[in-house]
């Protein structure tokens, strides 16, 4: 279980973007352990890759050809 400040080196964001991304619930999956806040690997792995895409704007992305790579 990795705490907010290595789960953001780990994605390579700061832990900021993750505090504000939990409020929004745009960001990767979290567990509350006691009060604290952890994230499993293969959670932010799963994130990153849900993340992919083939173009900039939404109406040009190709989300089977970003999954299938």
């Amino acid at each position: 279980m990795l705490t907010t400040k290595a789960a953001a080196d780990y994605i390579g964001l700061s832990a900021s973007w993750l505090n504000k991304s939990r409020m929004s619930g745009t960001g990767p999956v979290y567990l509350k352990v006691g009060g604290a806040v952890r994230y499993l690997a293969a959670d932010l792995d799963a994130w990153l890759a849900g993340q992919r895409r083939t173009g900039v704007y939404a109406h040009c992305n190709d989300n089977e050809r970003a999954r299938a790579a």
